[in-house]
């Protein structure tokens, strides 16, 4: 089991933001998200509007319709984010 999702709950917004971690410094495709994780499109689409919202997350287009996604590593909240996740995983070794 995840460690954020061990912590904080089984849903989709958790799910997804530690895929995000996961991968940090890297984008993300939309699809990609949802195949890794097992939650739907729409599910993964759902819970990244509040993400990118709070500029937790920052999304960049490519086309019309692909959407890609990575922490933004720039952000307070999120630098405090990661460094919570790097340090749960630190423990977890």
């Amino acid at each position: 089991m995840n460690n954020l999702v061990i912590i904080f709950g089984n849903s989709a917004q958790t799910i997804v933001l530690e895929n995000l971690l996961k991968k940090k410094g890297e984008f993300t495709y939309l699809s990609g998200i949802a195949e890794e994780t097992g939650l739907s499109h729409s599910s993964v689409a759902r819970v990244m509007e509040p993400l990118v919202q709070n500029n937790i997350v920052v999304e960049k287009k490519l086309g019309k319709q692909i959407r890609t996604f990575a922490m933004n590593e720039e952000n307070p909240a999120a630098k405090l984010i990661i460094k919570f996740y790097d340090d749960l995983m630190a423990l977890s070794k």
